[in-house]
């Protein structure tokens, strides 16, 4: 009768640590699945194109891509496109993102600028490679949540700030590089005065057809040095 008592117990028991240990064994092929997605993402849209730069395919491989995109969309985190990230913005297809990087050659004592925060997954990546990283997002709930994830993940060197990009930060400038993640009619004049003297930056041009400007600066103005046709969001602020 002892042993009948207490059956109902063991089995609930039994119940209960099956339980757990299916949901131990699903988060842990839930984590070994997001790595294998990256590894995918690397191998096949970056290596197999022309990403070559190992310190850009490291930090591609190392920033968790998914943490920086909605549940709600985390499905499509390691697709060859752009992905919603909530207010009409996207987060970057990895190759653009992958191939900006690469553009810019930053390096290890290199200050940055990023116009367009977004979800913050392309400052998570040039904080692998850069001194600091200080970028803008016009959408203020965009910034928070960005600034959120970056500090959660522990990237310590990115400086996020709600604001309007055409204004560029003078407060730190000038800057080595300078990425825009959203295209302007025209590149803005503040941000050709914060970039140094031979300093790079990589910007969508255009409304409608956009084209990728990879450009350096010079005393005298601005060398383009390689383009790409593309399609961004269109850069908000101006006149503000």
């Amino acid at each position: 009768m002892i042993l009948c008592r207490e059956w109902p117990t063991f089995a609930a028991l039994l119940l209960v640590a099956s339980a757990s240990l299916a949901v131990t064994c699903a988060a842990q092929t839930d984590v070994r699945d997001w790595q294998a997605e990256r590894t995918r993402m690397v191998n096949e849209q970056l290596k197999a194109r022309d990403i070559r730069n190992d310190r850009v395919l490291e930090a591609m491989l190392s920033v968790p891509r998914h943490r920086f995109i909605p549940e709600s969309a985390r499905g499509g985190a390691y697709g060859d496109f752009p992905v919603p990230i909530g207010y009409g913005q996207t987060i970057s297809q990895p190759y653009i993102v992958a191939f900006m990087t690469q553009a810019l050659d930053v390096g290890p004592g290199d200050r940055v600028l990023e116009i367009g925060t977004g979800s913050g997954y392309q400052a998570a990546v040039l904080s692998l490679l850069a001194r600091e990283v200080f970028t803008i997002e016009i959408i203020e709930s965009l910034a928070d949540r960005a600034r959120a994830t970056l500090k959660d993940l522990g990237h310590q060197n990115v400086h996020v700030r709600a604001g309007n990009g055409y204004l560029g930060w003078p407060e730190y400038a000038p800057f080595d590089r300078i990425i825009v993640t959203a295209a302007p009619e025209a590149v803005p004049p503040a941000l050709v005065e914060q970039l140094k003297i031979g300093g790079l930056m990589a910007i969508p041009i255009g409304v409608g057809d956009q084209e990728l400007r990879i450009l350096r600066r010079t005393p005298v103005g601005l060398d383009t040095i390689a383009t790409l046709p593309v399609r961004f969001v269109p850069m908000t602020g101006k006149g503000s």
